[in-house]
């Protein structure tokens, strides 16, 4: 890697910590610039402004991270429900990157800056829409196979899941507690049971 690039992405993962710990708009560029210890010529030299530097955190960081997490565990999957529930459980309870106490990346990046910046809002909605599809496709694989119920609208479980797993991360970022996942993740099997 170039030291240029090696530059744009330390100034990438030093901002994502930053806003996912204070949020997208009460961090400044000159925190950023602080944290990451490059020059504030440095900084606009990579990004012309700090929104511009905003979306390459989605599509150069969140996106392939989103897409290794939440969309190729889905694909080719033999039993989707359960591996959709195996999933939920994996990123709510055991992974150690994402705190409860800061909520979900995505999430909050949504509420911050959909309704003010459209390229915010196109960047997240494809984000969530890869995902839908992702939960959609398999949820009807396994309808095709047998595994659940014929008469299930696959987009109604991708929605459920999607809202309910952005929600919950919202209640548990209140609380500061993740006894709310353990209620959510308790109701999402009770759902899918009920799918099979």
């Amino acid at each position: 890697m170039k030291k240029s690039e090696a530059t744009r992405l330390n100034i990438l993962q030093k901002a994502f910590e930053l806003i996912y710990i204070n949020g997208y708009q009460t961090t400044s560029v000159d925190e950023i610039i602080a944290t990451t210890q490059v020059t504030k010529g440095a900084f606009y030299y990579h990004f012309k402004t700090k929104d511009e530097m905003g979306l390459a955190i989605i599509n150069e960081l969140m996106k392939p991270n989103f897409e290794n997490t939440f969309i190729k565990p889905l694909q080719g999957v033999e039993n989707p429900l359960d591996k959709i529930y195996q999933l939920m459980y994996y990123i709510l309870i055991e992974n150690d990157v994402l705190k409860v106490e800061y909520g979900c990346p995505a999430s909050n990046f949504t509420q911050e800056m959909a309704p003010w910046n459209v390229d915010f809002t196109k960047a997240l909605n494809e984000l969530s829409l890869q995902w839908e599809k992702a939960i959609i496709d398999s949820i009807e694989k396994a309808k095709n196979n047998g595994q659940i119920k014929p008469f299930v609208d696959a987009k109604e479980i991708a929605v459920f899941v999607i809202s309910g797993y952005w929600g919950v991360r919202n209640l548990g970022k209140l609380e500061n507690s993740k006894s709310v996942y353990l209620v959510y993740l308790k109701g999402l099997k009770s759902y899918f049971d009920s799918l099979k």
